[in-house]
């Protein structure tokens, strides 16, 4: 085995047993991106000589007796988290040269835990999009099938673990963008409670649900930098003041007893039938290990689409106002006058859909149609919310798809943006309502694609997603595949 195909759990014993050092693991990466990194496309931006500086000093902190639960650890990170001194595009012409003064709270984290970050993955524009084709640089590729999506809108991050060119990423989701890419790429990807990760430092895209979350290669590993990234931060106001449990301990704990909740609504028409025998099969897997599996309803699931639709824009287009071209990004320098700058800057800025995203925000917000759109769309937001603490006194846990189906190929859906949109349809709650969220790895469609399992839980019970997440994953046992990709270089 290569080292850049371990876990994160695997390589910082092995650092620690003197058996491998952090250079040699962050070499080991490097290489793997350079033989791979023409068909991925996983990266935006790499640092390569940061990066082994940076190992190297992690190296002489381990030979001198420091710690650090990443130390030594190569990963990325989603190109809209600020980094001090390394370009942040979020995927965007209008911040092709934005250089942050300023590292965002959660690598401000990574960094105390000594991991090495090799570079800033590639992600759809400002986080719009489910495939990362609306990125203006690179359309990073699916490792089990590089004529596929590899998901969005932290496809990059989702590819760069999955093919091995790390051992773990940090990625938003907004409504699915970490939980959806690591289904399609067959990897663990988990949406933190809202409020429980720091936002300081993430490139707004709706401020009411956007969350940084991991992707890694198996639960433990998720645990690992969950615990590195959660806790309070002053700077930001949404972060809530509520000690980190330990959630290494969740995972040494069975699910005897836990009730796992099945959401009808979940499993109608639309899903691919391997999909849903393999939630099915999650689902006995579960009730096999001592779980107690229960039938509940999320009744106003139906309006998910619509009502993320008019929210997420409406929030984008507060947020994306403040790309002129006045302090700071891309600038037509053409422009007659200032009203004639503004218009071109951002018309020659901002890609389709992000363009798309903000006129559709700007209406449901203007005067005459916000009671019509948006209030409507925040009130039927609670009735979500209020379906889910219904089933919070029936279940302990929901289980569901991530998606209605496996990868798609590439430009299957560009051009038909409601189909784009209804790709999420199950990943969108988890954030309208703040909930926790995770996906786990649950088996492969016959065309050799994988296929993740969603978990959801109550607000702060991260702990009990990872220990069911964990039994989940013992459970299917799936062997350690490595993707074609991987094989043939």
């Amino acid at each position: 085995m290569e080292p850049y195909e371990l876990t994160i759990t695997e390589a910082v014993a092995l650092m620690a047993d003197r058996k491998l050092s952090s250079t040699e693991l962050t070499k080991s990466c490097l290489d793997r991106i350079e033989q791979t990194e023409a068909v991925m496309k996983s990266f935006i931006s790499l640092q390569p000589d940061r990066a082994l500086r940076a190992a190297a000093d992690a190296d002489k902190k381990r030979a001198a007796g420091a710690g650090g639960s990443l130390l030594g650890v190569p990963l990325s990170l989603k190109d809209l988290l600020c980094t001090r001194g390394i370009p942040t595009t979020c995927g965007s012409r209008i911040l092709e040269n934005f250089i942050p003064p300023y590292d965002a709270t959660v690598v401000e984290r990574l960094s105390a835990e000594g991991a090495v970050i090799v570079g800033k993955a590639a992600m759809d524009e400002f986080a719009m999009g489910s495939t990362s084709e609306t990125c203006a640089f690179k359309v990073p590729s699916n490792p089990w099938a590089t004529d596929c999506v590899a998901g969005g809108s932290s496809g990059g991050s989702a590819a760069s673990v999955a093919s091995g060119q790390v051992l773990g990423s940090l990625g938003s989701d907004t409504g699915g963008s970490i939980r959806q890419p690591a289904s399609l790429c067959g990897i663990v990807g988990m949406k933190p409670t809202y409020g429980r990760v720091s936002r300081y430092g993430l490139v707004a895209f709706a401020s009411s649900l956007d969350q940084i979350g991991p992707l890694t290669r198996d639960v433990t590993d998720a645990a690992v930098m969950m615990q590195a990234i959660c806790g309070y931060d002053e700077r930001d106001s949404t972060s809530v003041d509520r000690p980190v449990e330990d959630y290494h301990l969740f995972l040494s704990e069975g699910v005897n007893g836990v009730r796992i909740g099945v959401p009808r609504e979940y499993f109608g028409p639309g899903l691919d039938p391997e999909v849903r025998r393999t939630v099915m099969n999650g689902v006995e897997v579960l009730k096999s290990a001592g779980a107690q599996v229960v039938d509940v309803s999320i009744p106003h699931i139906e309006y998910c689409v619509a009502v993320y639709y008019l929210i997420a824009p409406a929030e984008a287009s507060s947020n994306l106002a403040r790309y002129d071209g006045v302090a700071y990004g891309f600038r037509d320098k053409n422009a007659a006058d200032l009203l004639d700058m503004y218009k071109e800057t951002r018309s020659q800025g901002f890609g389709p859909e992000v363009k798309r995203r903000i006129l559709i925000g700007t209406y449901a917000l203007s005067s005459g149609y916000y009671d019509a759109y948006y209030k409507k769309a925040s009130q039927v937001r609670t009735l979500i919310l209020n379906d889910f603490k219904k089933a919070w006194e029936q279940c302990d846990v929901l289980i569901s798809p991530v998606t209605p189906t496996p990868a798609w190929k590439k430009g299957e859906k560009l051009d038909d943006p409601l189909a784009m949109y209804l790709s999420d349809i199950f990943t969108l709650s988890t954030n309208l309502a703040g909930l926790p969220g995770l996906s786990v790895p649950g088996g492969f469609s016959t065309g050799g694609l994988p296929i993740g399992i969603q978990l959801q839980a109550p607000h702060f019970h991260e702990g009990e997603l990872l220990r069911c997440g964990y039994n989940l994953e013992m459970g299917v046992n799936l062997e350690r595949l490595l993707p074609p990709l991987m094989n043939a270089v």
